[in-house]
Parts: structure tokens; sequence; C-alpha cells
């Protein structure tokens, strides 16, 4: 669904484009998938290691915990693991994704979903940092012909889940006009909702600044994961004491009638040495020598092998700890959570989740 080419020739140059794209590539530059909550302004609130305790479950059993709104997101293509009977009370149909020339695209067929009974929010991506500048650009006619399209598409949806995690530090304020336009142009019974990164304070210059777009959406999803990244140094994609801090800097921004905390089901894993590089010859001959391999020659160009043995340390999350999550918020007065993603888990947790 949506337009099938916007040319930006008709606003710019070709040669104005390109140079705008080069700054917008260095406009957009970050450092990790959550923007890594540099500028730090709050502190954290200090628990002790008996207060963290109190939220783990102890042995023998696991208890049922209830929520509001229990939200999970679903991949187009993977509706088969939105099994019937589930305690979800909305999905996140992902994703539809704005493509390269700012247009709408790869929008998913609700009816896919057709036995679920309830909420359906439409999810929509922005993949990268120069494009979502572009995209966002105020008064562009491509922005102009997005919001048309989301519009529209959510006609068949109960909701629009905004997810455009590569906003470039320039487009803070056209992002909050991008959403006001949204919110002003979807019809009431329509749920507008923004994906937020995980904050545990308030950033300098955040273009995810919870407090200016909290006003401007029905529910805020916070992806209180992915502390620890592929990118970074190994650890729990999400410690409950990073969780703890992240959930009360969103009450605090947010609000509890607003606020969905985001919960993975999904873990990483983390290798000691990466062998994926370019290699000048010095390195080369070093391997060679090291590893006392056996030059041969492929059409011509030399080739060889050697075998490293490579540790691998892995995270991931169970019932257990997906339990200690759900408690902990509980406890704080949070009403909904919500899961990244449906096919990920481990099918004993949804005996542990109820619907109020």
């Amino acid at each position: 669904m949506g337009r099938k080419e916007a040319v930006y020739t008709d606003i710019i140059s070709m040669k104005q484009f390109l140079i705008l794209m080069l700054i917008a590539v260095f406009l957009g530059c970050t450092g990790s998938p959550n923007n890594n909550e540099e500028d730090e302004e709050e502190g954290e609130t200090a628990l002790t290691d008996e207060e963290l305790a109190a939220f783990f479950p102890a042995p023998g059993g696991l208890p049922v915990t209830s929520f509001k709104e229990v939200w999970g997101y679903v991949i187009d293509g993977q509706e088969a693991a939105l099994r019937r009977g589930l305690p979800i009370t909305d999905v996140g149909y992902f994703g539809a994704e704005v493509d390269m020339y700012g247009a709408l695209s790869k929008v998913p067929n609700r009816q896919n979903l057709g036995s679920f009974p309830g909420r359906v929010h439409l999810v929509v991506t922005c993949g990268s940092n120069p494009l979502t500048y572009f995209t966002l650009m105020p008064g562009s006619p491509q922005r102009a012909a997005l919001i048309t399209d989301l519009i529209a598409a959510t006609r068949n949806f109960d909701g629009l889940n905004i997810d455009f995690e590569n906003i470039p530090p320039r487009s803070g304020e056209p992002f909050l006009s991008f959403l006001r336009e949204l919110k002003e142009g979807l019809p009431p019974n329509k749920i507008l909702s923004v994906c937020l990164y995980g904050r545990t304070r308030t950033l300098q210059n955040d273009v995810y600044d919870y407090t200016k777009i909290a006003p401007l959406a029905d529910k805020i999803f916070v992806m209180a994961y992915d502390e620890h990244w592929g990118g970074g140094p190994a650890g729990p994609v999400s410690t409950i004491r990073w969780c703890r801090s992240a959930a009360e800097y969103s009450l605090r921004t947010v609000g509890a009638e607003k606020l969905v905390m985001g919960i993975p089901f999904y873990g990483r894993a983390w290798a000691n040495q990466n062998h994926h590089r370019a290699l000048i010859f010095s390195t080369t001959e070093r391997l060679i020598n090291t590893y006392n391999a056996t030059v041969r020659r492929e059409n011509g160009t030399p080739t060889f092998d050697y075998n490293v043995t490579i540790g691998v340390k892995v995270y991931y999350e169970d019932e257990y700890s997906i339990s200690a999550r759900m408690v902990m918020y509980k406890s704080m007065g949070i009403n909904s959570i919500g899961f990244w993603r449906i096919g990920q888990e481990t099918p004993r947790v949804w005996g542990l989740i109820r619907i109020e």
C-alpha cells in the first residue's frame, strides 16, 4: 500500500539531493541501538541486592501476574506464532516501512490475523538516519504523502504504531510535528502509539524526549531492552536493576495510563573473537606462520584455512527472568506490558499472565 514513487527532483535538483544526503549521514551517526544514554542529568535509583531479589519468585512455583493490557509484536509472515487463546489484548503487526522514496510500503494484510479478537496496530518503521531525516522534513511533499498514506492504511487497523529508531539529532522538532499531524489526522477511535528507547534519566537534546512525545500519543511503548547489544560488551539484554530505573523514569514522565513497558523474549550471544575482517599482507603472513597453514591457489588466487577456538557468552530469557520483571512492574503500578516478539518466547511464560 502507499504511493509507488516520490520524485525528489520536484523540490530539489539531484546535485542538491546528494549533498543533503551526505549531510544527513553525518547528522544521523549514533553509537548504539538505544542511543547509549549519554549526557546524563539524573541518577538511577539505587536498589540493594536484597530489594532486587524480592522480585524473583521463590523456587517451586512462579506467580501469575495480572495486567490490564498485554501487547505482543507479530511479524508479517509469522502469524502462526500467535496461537489462539494467548493472554494478549493488543498485537503490533510488524511491519510496514518507509521505502527509499519516502513512501509507505509493505503494509501487512489485517485479515491474516482475522481470528485474533483483540486490537491490532499497524507498525511502521523507517530504516536509516538519512531516510528518516528527509521523511520528517517539514513542508516536503514526501512527508505530506506519507502522513496521508499512514492515515489511510489504518482504516483496517485499530491503531498506528510508529517505530522510528533512526532519528538524527536535528530532527527532534520535525518528529514532534510529524506525530502531531498524524494524531490530528487520525479518526478519534484510532490509537496512536510510539515506540521509544528505554531511558533511565533525562538526556540533553534527546530526540526521544518522553515529556514532549507523551502528550502527542495515546500510548508509549518503552523498549526496555538492548541495555547490552550486539555491538557492545556482553551482558543481559536488560537487567532487572536497569528495568527498574527505566520503569521509574517512564512513570514519572509518561504516566501509568499511557505506559506500556516492553519485555524482551530474545537473548544474545557474544563471541570473544571476530575473524571477519580485511587483511593487509603482513597480517596474512603472520596468520600463515602462526597456524602453519598450507597455501593453495583457486584460479590463481592464494587461499588457506586455519582453525581457532572461539568462546561464546550467551544471555537469554526464560519464564523465571520474565516473571521477575512482570512482578516488579506490577508492584510499581504498571498496568500494561508488551513483548518483543511473539514466537521467540518459552511457551511456559503464557501460563504466568492473566488479563484483568
